[in-house]
């Protein structure tokens, strides 16, 4: 009888548990990896929201003192307008209190025009707010909101 000799073979799927841990974490680092992407598109966007709210609150704010003030044309266009005493006051506000960031670089601007029937004339004021966001290239345009109102 022929002495047995015993090959010793790899079992075929050595090392495969080794590859199946590599690839869960490839895939886990990938999701931790867009995580991250979420959270940083998240913070823009909330930043990009505050500064929409903080210009329209600047533009509810001038066209409110065109309100309780002396509402005819010639007053609106002569204070409020851009370049006007009331105008320079607000901005110069808004200025200050640094949440619009660029808001120096991009004035906003007011314009009153007249509006309705003679003989019951309103003044229609058309408020811009720009502002430029920290981190954006120059060459990127100034965001802005523009409210409309008419005042009787």
């Amino acid at each position: 009888m022929k002495p047995r000799r015993s090959l010793s073979r790899r079992a075929p799927q050595a090392g495969v548990m080794l590859l199946e841990a590599l690839i869960a974490i490839l895939i886990f680092s990938l999701g931790v990896l867009a995580l991250v992407g979420l959270q940083t598109v998240s913070i823009r966007q909330s930043s990009e929201a505050k500064y929409r709210a903080d210009a329209l609150m600047y533009a509810n704010e001038i066209i409110g003192q065109m309100w309780v003030d002396n509402r005819n044309f010639a007053n609106l266009s002569a204070n409020y307008a851009t370049g006007g005493a009331a105008y320079n006051a607000w901005f110069a506000r808004l200025q200050n209190n640094n949440s619009l960031p660029g808001a120096a670089a991009n004035p906003p601007t007011i314009t009153t025009v007249v509006a309705g029937a003679p003989a019951d004339p309103s003044t229609m004021v058309t408020v811009r707010v720009s502002w430029k966001a920290p981190n954006e290239p120059p060459a990127d345009p100034a965001h802005s909101v523009t409210v409309v109102a008419q005042i009787k």
